[in-house]
């Protein structure tokens, strides 16, 4: 055994022997090597973490009870997956390892990604299934009944496929209506898209172009093949149609999620044609059943009415019987009306010949005579009341006149006062009322006279209540009145 002092000289020599690399050169190294001998791998494996990234690749880790590696599909592969990768389902990858020199890790770039077996995805399916059942998107209570005669049936499918050529025969054979086609694809992990999209535009579409009932079909298939129709965008569709929907997608034996979201569940796309429509000739000879009974019905209805009549009318009276009575009382009630108007002249005559008693000439005279008698004397009393009343009258309005004389202002401004009133007429009750320079109309009990506010004295203030007044001045001769002030 060698000592480590012994041998270190010899390493360090053998290893300068060695070319230099950079890290770069030796991470590209080990990249080529690893694609050159794993270009083409497949792999079974668990989904463990599932990222599907804002660019649409996917990232997962694909492991075993003892080892993960983590696995890389790009956008375009993406887009060709017929299921939805999701944590824990089981799957077979095809791809090739690579490396990630950034981080020193290598991984695995898938391809191609398939459930491993149909177990994965049945387990998926139920998985789905009793998540849209537990929110109530299968209830009985939501299927809607399908028209007996729809007008316009709107069919959701390939337009290239057998299926359409199917359901356009027997639907001609059965009752020809108006069919409205929406096409799709109905395998590929775009179908699922389409076939929503075409249920929710059929519902979206008004007038004559809206279906009666629509019908989405497809032909027989693998799990895989009809995995479009499992999908929750195309289920969800399904539920939230208003238009009645029949799901016809592969053989009886298949069953798929719309089914169950369906209002009606057809076994083949021709089957659904025959549970859309009834068959004319059917219809037709029902029909004309119909009329037929309904003729005999009529028929019938009317013989036993017309017994039922012949039978009352036997059990009436003949119609001198009926008349009989009736005409008795008409006899009795003529000779009765003749003794009537008899009596009803004769008192008519009597009344008047009392009236006409009444109007003789000498009655009339007689009362014309009293009545003229009676507006003599009555005019005579008329003539003293009303020179009386007048009296009266003339009385009370001298005392009137009286009265107002007493109270007018005339008296007042006899015994010395003066009314004063300004240029527009309106009465100056106080002094303070008037400024210097107004103008005043004076009213004295003889005559009217105007006068001017003094400006110079307007200031001074009156002289003291205990002063005896001066003697007014005699006016001037010459007509100047002078101040009031």
């Amino acid at each position: 055994m060698k000592l480590m002092s012994e041998t270190a000289p010899l390493t360090t020599a053998a290893a300068s022997n060695l070319p230099e690399v950079s890290v770069s050169e030796l991470a590209q190294a080990v990249k080529r090597t690893v694609e050159r001998d794993f270009d083409n791998v497949r792999v079974r494996g668990e989904l463990g973490r599932v990222l599907i990234a804002k660019s649409g690749h996917l990232y997962v880790d694909l492991k075993d009870e003892n080892a993960s590696i983590a696995t890389v599909m790009w956008k375009a592969n993406v887009q060709q997956l017929a299921f939805k990768p999701e944590e824990g389902l089981e799957v077979v990858v095809e791809g090739r390892l690579s490396t990630y020199p950034g981080r020193s890790q290598y991984q695995l770039i898938a391809e191609r990604m398939s459930p491993a077996g149909v177990g994965a995805l049945l387990a998926q399916l139920e998985k789905l299934k009793a998540k849209l059942a537990a929110e109530g998107l299968f209830a009985p209570q939501r299927k809607k009944p399908i028209p007996y005669l729809p007008r316009t049936i709107g069919v959701v499918t390939s337009p290239t496929g057998a299926v359409i050529r199917d359901i356009l025969h027997r639907l001609r054979e059965r009752f020809p209506c108006r069919v409205v086609l929406w096409p799709v694809l109905v395998q590929g992990p775009e179908a699922a898209g389409q076939v929503a999209r075409a249920i929710k535009g059929f519902n979206a579409l008004q007038g004559r172009d809206r279906p009666d009932v629509l019908i989405v079909a497809r032909g027989g298939g693998s799990i895989e093949d009809l995995w479009a129709f499992n999908e929750e965008i195309v289920v969800r569709a399904a539920a939230a149609s208003d238009i009645p929907l029949i799901s016809a997608v592969g053989h009886e034996t298949d069953t798929t999620l719309i089914d169950f979201a369906s209002d009606l569940r057809a076994p083949t796309p021709t089957g659904a044609a025959e549970k859309a429509v009834p068959v004319r000739a059917e219809l037709v000879e029902r029909t004309t059943s119909l009329e037929g009974r309904l003729k005999n019905g009529l028929v019938r209805g009317l013989e036993r009415r017309r017994t039922e009549l012949r039978a009352a009318a036997a059990k009436l009276p003949r119609l001198e019987t009926l008349f009989q009575i009736p005409q008795q009382r008409f006899d009795r009630a003529a000779e009765r009306l003749n003794a009537a108007l008899v009596a009803n002249a004769r008192a008519a005559q009597s009344k008047l010949d009392r009236v006409a008693a009444r109007l003789r000439p000498e009655s009339l005279i007689n009362d014309i005579g009293r009545r003229r008698e009676h507006l003599g004397r009555t005019s005579a009393r008329l003539e003293p009341a009303v020179r009386r009343s007048l009296e009266a009258h003339r009385k009370h309005l001298d005392a009137s006149a009286r009265m107002l004389e007493s109270l007018s202002h005339k008296r007042v401004l006899e015994r010395g006062f003066v009314m004063v009133h300004r240029e527009d007429g309106t009465l100056v009750r106080a002094a303070t009322d008037l400024s210097a320079g107004d103008v005043v109309d004076l009213t004295f009990a003889d005559a009217h006279k105007k006068a001017v506010i003094d400006p110079a004295r307007a200031g001074e203030a009156p002289p003291a209540a205990q002063e005896a007044p001066k003697p007014k001045p005699k006016p001037k001769p010459g007509g100047d009145q002078g101040s009031l002030f």
